[in-house]
């Protein structure tokens, strides 16, 4: 079974063992100086322990003035840096797997507060310990400024083009002169890497990033002889290629090319290139006499084109590695947003490619490739493409902290978890937890390694808890990924968990437990300080996200934008009249940016209307009252006379409160009490499996 999938093949003359290919992810756990730390090192070499065949790293940056697109990346830059990745690309090959390195510049999707910082870090650090301590607490605080009132420097592209969609701020374009230095940064970037013993190299022309800037009609409007034509275009990554060709002779080389840019699907049709200039490009760097093209699409201008939520279907994005395969014959990889070894084998069996990239699903599961090798494919933790592994990076890029998994809470932890291992000291006892979410199970699953008897106990009749609710909006399937996931491995490690048991002290006394772990979820808050929230016609998003109610042909008033609000809107703005109030300014005000994107112009393509800036007074029997109010200082201030919206169903989307009476019951009665995930704090998946992960690695 999956026999290509584990059958050899070559990139140029590197033999790759099987097809499988990590793809390049920024997860912020480098140093300002480039170096790869030991926690880097870790996280991918548990890949390559875990049976990926060719691991190409993040972004590795070639110039550190206006090239750094993080403080904490790999860089490949100075000579300085070729010792250290011959020792990362060492502990890749000990376990068979081959090392390539993305080498990057970020162009005009820099953010300015990067332009100029590295080299000044790398200095300040050598000069003073305490530095980087004192910049992630001094970041916080000025970026937001320093950015929203635009007084940061230019970052840099082919032309003085607008700025990017994620990153504004503001653009110039490279000078000649520092055309010519940035291709030969390029060169030197890859000499330095075939000196380390890396395989091979893959220049990053994908996403947005400078090279394909370059490429780009959109962002490249030069006059010189690097814009204008389309061959004039490609002279900045032609003469990469050659430059690299000239210094390293064969050595392996893979351009990541966007195929389309995908201007029409976010409504800007006639921008930027599509399907058809895309595959001429790639024809074009064939015949530059690379070994590989790795197929992708879009920019950071269309960011979910690239890097897709949870509601985009696997496999969506093949039809773009078939077209390039119609007309190039080297090696094809591309990710087409694989989440199944049998996905993986179709692709390959159907010669769409000859590599599966699996960037998102190596951070859930290291160990993919030697779980589906081994025939236990149902042992994988599949990504669920929430999303929070770029959300984090991002957030937590200012802060000196990294990137992190909802479903993999041993991210950075790798040599704690997979080389020295759990602490396995449980000898058989009892830990009862209460609640089979996201939380419970992964609690279920540590301890059961650490060889304690978990018993979960579930009042309903199957995992979830409030990722049950989430899994139910259209196209939201694969969340429900996450506790099928997480069952599987708690059952395999030992626990028991029964169904249709509805904790109480009684019920936990029974077991006798060492311990216990409450993890009782949430419940949707329903205000009775609202007059005339008691109405028959008022629901919770839980109500319609159950099933409990159905909605078809109503005037419906949806209070709050959250991301709950947001998914049960989709269920309902297609066979009703909707109406959505938020008393923030802006709908979803703390939703990451890609949910948006992914989630309002499906609302407004139903008629959706948005009502912000007003708060909900009361309910009556023809709809409800809002009053129009803007936020000073941390208050609510009421900026007008209240108006009246009338509806037929107003539903309540609030927030949620901690579920947390069993806890207070059991207070005082054992001595290892814990309450985890929404019964302590609302939070995300995420956070309920970090503290489960927590304490049951922490339990004594």
């Amino acid at each position: 079974m999956y026999d290509m999938l584990f059958t050899p093949f070559k990139i140029g003359n590197c033999e790759i063992k099987n097809r499988v290919v990590m793809s390049p992810m920024l997860v912020g756990m480098g140093q300002f100086d480039g170096k790869p730390t030991e926690m880097l090192m870790d996280y991918y070499e548990e890949r390559a322990k875990g049976g990926t065949g060719l691991i190409i790293t993040e972004i590795t940056r070639v110039n550190d003035v206006h090239g750094a697109a993080a403080f904490a990346q790999l860089a490949m830059s100075h000579d300085y840096h070729i010792e250290p990745m011959a020792e990362f690309a060492r502990r890749i090959h000990s376990h068979g797997a081959k090392l390539f390195v993305q080498l990057h510049h970020p162009g005009r999707q820099n953010v300015g507060l990067a332009v100029g910082t590295v080299p000044l870090c790398i200095k300040m650090q050598k000069v003073w310990k305490g530095y980087a301590k004192t910049l992630y607490k001094l970041v916080p605080k000025v970026k937001d400024f320093l950015m929203g009132h635009n007084i940061c420097k230019s970052s840099v592209s082919a032309s003085a083009c607008e700025p990017s969609f994620f990153a504004g701020g503001k653009v110039r374009a490279l000078s000649h002169k520092e055309v010519k230095e940035v291709i030969q940064q390029f060169i030197d970037a890859a000499v330095r890497c075939k000196k380390a013993g890396v395989d091979g190299v893959e220049l990053h022309g994908t996403h947005g990033y400078l090279i394909q800037q370059f490429l780009s009609p959109n962002t490249n409007q030069r006059t010189d002889e690097y814009g204008g034509s389309f061959e004039n275009r490609l002279r900045f990554l032609r003469e990469i290629v050659e430059g690299i060709r000239k210094e390293c002779g064969d050595y392996p080389i893979i351009v990541r090319l966007t195929i389309d840019e995908m201007y029409d699907k976010i409504g800007k049709p006639g921008k930027g290139y599509t399907v058809k200039e895309g595959v001429e490009i790639a024809k074009a760097v064939e015949a530059m006499g690379v070994d590989a093209i790795d197929v992708s699409s879009a920019a950071y201008d269309t960011f979910n084109y690239w890097l897709e939520p949870t509601s985009f279907d696997c496999g969506w994005r093949r039809y773009l590695a078939e077209a390039v395969r119609k007309e190039v014959k080297i090696p094809l990889l591309a990710a087409d947003l694989i989440r199944s070894p049998e996905l993986a084998e179709q692709l390959l069996e159907e010669n769409v490619q000859d590599f599966v990239s699996l960037g998102r699903p190596h951070i859930a599961d290291p160990h993919w490739v030697e779980k589906v090798q081994s025939g236990h494919p149902e042992d994988v933790k599949r990504c669920i493409c929430c999303l929070y592994c770029i959300q984090s990076m991002q957030d937590n890029a200012y802060i000196g902290s990294h990137a992190f998994c909802s479903v993999n809470p041993t991210v950075g932890s790798e040599k704690e978890f997979y080389t020295d291992g759990l602490v396995k000291d449980g000898n058989g006892r009892v830990v009862v937890i209460v609640g089979a979410g996201p939380g419970g199970l992964m609690a279920a699953e540590m301890l059961g390694r650490r060889g304690f008897k978990p018993i979960v106990l579930e009042k309903e009749e199957k995992v979830g808890g409030q990722l049950t609710l989430a899994s139910m909006p259209p196209h939201k399937e694969k969340i429900a990924w996450c506790c099928e996931d997480l069952q599987t491995a708690a059952l395999k490690n030992g626990a028991e968990i029964k169904f249709g048991v509805e904790a109480t002290p009684e019920i936990i006394a029974e077991y006798k437990p060492y311990a216990v772990i409450v993890a009782t979820g949430a419940t949707a808050v329903k205000p009775r300080s609202i007059k005339g929230v008691g109405n028959a016609n008022v629901y919770t998003t839980t109500d319609i996200l159950t099933g409990k109610v159905t909605l078809k042909d109503k005037k419906i008033a949806l209070i709050g934008s959250g991301m709950t609000g947001l998914e049960t809107a989709e269920l309902l703005a297609e066979d009703n009249d909707l109406t959505i109030v938020e008393m923030a300014s802006e709908v979803a005000p703390t939703t990451w940016f890609q949910h948006k994107l992914d989630c309002l112009p499906k609302l407004e393509a139903n008629n959706t209307k948005f009502v912000t800036s007003h708060k909900l007074d009361e309910i009556d029997e023809k709809g409800i009252v809002v009053s129009p109010v803007e936020f000073k200082k941390g208050k609510i201030k009421v900026t007008g006379d209240p108006e009246h919206i009338d509806c037929d169903v107003v539903i309540l989307s609030l927030g949620s409160r901690p579920v947390n009476n069993l806890m207070k019951d059991l207070e005082g009665k054992y001595e290892r009490l814990y309450a985890i995930g929404d019964a302590t704090k609302i939070g995300r998946i995420a956070d309920a499996t970090a503290s489960a992960y927590k304490i049951a690695k922490e339990l004594k």
